[in-house]
């Protein structure tokens, strides 16, 4: 099982990862992406999907047309852990 980062690893991370903010009141990350268009919108959201299947990690979320908003944390260590941040670094990255 993952290891719940620290709140000083947290903080640390997310200065590796432009505009992921903590949740208030959750052990959780997330971020906002805006794309063109639901086109845009939901092949990040099929790429993201296949990598997160392989990482076998996967992220709550949510689509209204060209926004994808997204939530990252792992549930069974009960938050934010090594595979949150690589999933959110692989998310930036396909997304561009």
């Amino acid at each position: 099982m993952a290891e719940r980062l620290s709140a000083e690893a947290r903080k640390q991370a997310l200065g590796g990862l432009p505009d992921w903010t903590e949740v208030h009141g959750r052990d959780a990350i997330a971020k906002t992406f805006i794309f063109k268009d639901f086109n845009e919108a939901f092949g990040f959201m099929t790429r993201a999907a296949l990598a997160a299947e392989k990482m076998d990690h996967h992220p709550e979320w949510r689509n209204v047309y060209k926004t994808v908003e997204v939530v990252l944390s792992t549930h069974d260590a009960g938050g934010v852990t090594a595979l949150d941040i690589t999933l959110a670094k692989t998310m930036d990255a396909i997304a561009g």
